[in-house]
């Protein structure tokens, strides 16, 4: 398919758990609605409150979670991205934060688990230690879908522009990035770092976000500002406050026409 309609999600996730929940399936119904054939929601989809308790809710990948955003991308026949779930991790103290791809018939295409986790101290920002409750991934994922090869990354990953020199190695011409980047890093830093990375790699991003206050002892704000940014660096479409949904036609001849122009995989001298 060389091109298709894409939406990405922007929510306010709470340790309300079925309301997250539901406020999502709302979107990407909303989205499927309009036309989109892939659709993505942000990172921590499922909760973002209080992070112990993020642990004691993490649940496998052939969870109820999981089981329920592939019967959605089932019965509305979509792509569908659950940008990040707590997944079951490796010990009672950790979880992985994991995104998962769906396809149309609900089969579970990819599942990448967050490799750079959010260990920062910003002066008069914020201080968070994402691995005290959540353990690093170690793969690079890619699924070779009829909308084009997709790569995988997760929010803080965004600042590590050899995680998606290696996406696109591996073949991706879609890259998403969901995402709760925080109020004050995000002002400065979102959308400078989303279009540098389609337009070092030359592929549409799609970057839903979470917005807003999360009741998680007051540590987090989120910036919001979801956007999808096409290969040239253009942001094409974006959600700039509150919840809702930014779609955009996704041409993936645009990004053969980029490379052309722009042969910077050539040009590579370092390894």
């Amino acid at each position: 398919m060389s091109s298709f309609l894409a939406a990405v999600c922007q929510l306010r996730s709470t340790s309300d758990r079925d309301g997250n929940l539901a406020a999502a399936e709302a979107a990407v119904r909303a989205a499927a609605a309009r036309g989109a054939r892939l659709v993505a929601t942000p990172e921590n989809t499922d909760y973002l409150g209080p992070h112990a308790a993020k642990v004691r809710l993490a649940e496998p990948l052939d969870g109820p979670l999981c089981d329920r955003f592939a019967a959605l991308a089932r019965e509305l026949g979509i792509h569908l991205l659950l940008g990040s779930f707590a997944e079951r991790g490796p010990d009672e103290h950790h979880c992985h934060n994991t995104s998962v791809l769906f396809g149309p018939d609900g089969e579970r295409l990819a599942a990448y688990r967050k490799i750079h986790l959010f260990d920062v101290d910003v002066p008069g920002g914020v201080t968070f230690r994402e691995s005290d409750t959540v353990a690093p991934g170690s793969e690079v994922v890619v699924a070779a879908t009829p909308l084009g090869t997709i790569g995988l990354s997760i929010c803080y990953d965004l600042r590590f522009g050899e995680l998606y020199r290696a996406l696109v190695g591996r073949g991706a011409s879609v890259i998403t990035i969901p995402s709760a980047f925080t109020a004050v890093t995000g002002k400065a830093h979102w959308e400078v770092l989303v279009r540098a990375r389609a337009i070092e790699t030359q592929c549409w991003v799609l970057a839903p976000g979470q917005h807003g206050a999360h009741d998680d002892g007051g540590l987090r704000e989120s910036h919001g500002q979801s956007m999808i940014v096409d290969p040239w660096g253009q942001i094409v479409a974006r959600v700039p406050d509150g919840t809702g949904i930014a779609l955009a036609e996704i041409d993936l001849a645009r990004v053969e026409s980029v490379r052309r122009a722009i042969p910077v995989a050539a040009h590579r001298r370092l390894p």
